[in-house]
């Protein structure tokens, strides 16, 4: 079994910055996707970002020009550096890793953006 946790999240006032990272038992640049999704009260979980084997990324709309997802192979963990957060970014967030049709997930880290 895989295991992923996720760490970094916190309260931060709206505007703010946070940086959540991943961490597994497997070797991440071993997954065929990587990625960062997250739930909000009352809401269902939504993909945030993905980075591919290849090291190609994803962004939601929502999200695009205020997150970077990134990885660091040798600390063989992955990174979302959120900016410019707003209170609609409130959410648990959650790492995934897929292969071969397999989702690991974490229990997720709490984000909550509030003045």
């Amino acid at each position: 079994q895989v295991e992923v946790v996720e760490s970094g999240g916190g309260l931060v006032q709206p505007g703010g910055s946070l940086t959540l990272s991943c961490t597994s038992s497997g070797i991440l640049a071993s997954f065929s996707a990587t990625g960062w999704y997250r739930q909000g009260p009352g809401m269902q979980r939504e993909l945030v970002a993905d980075i591919r084997r290849d090291g190609t990324t994803n962004y939601a709309d929502s999200v695009k020009g205020r997150f970077t997802i990134s990885r660091d192979i040798d600390k063989n963990t992955m990174y979302l550096q959120l900016n410019n957060l707003k209170s609609e970014d409130t959410a648990v967030y959650y790492c995934n890793l897929q292969s071969f049709g397999e989702n690991y997930w974490g229990n997720g880290t709490l984000v909550t953006v509030s003045s």
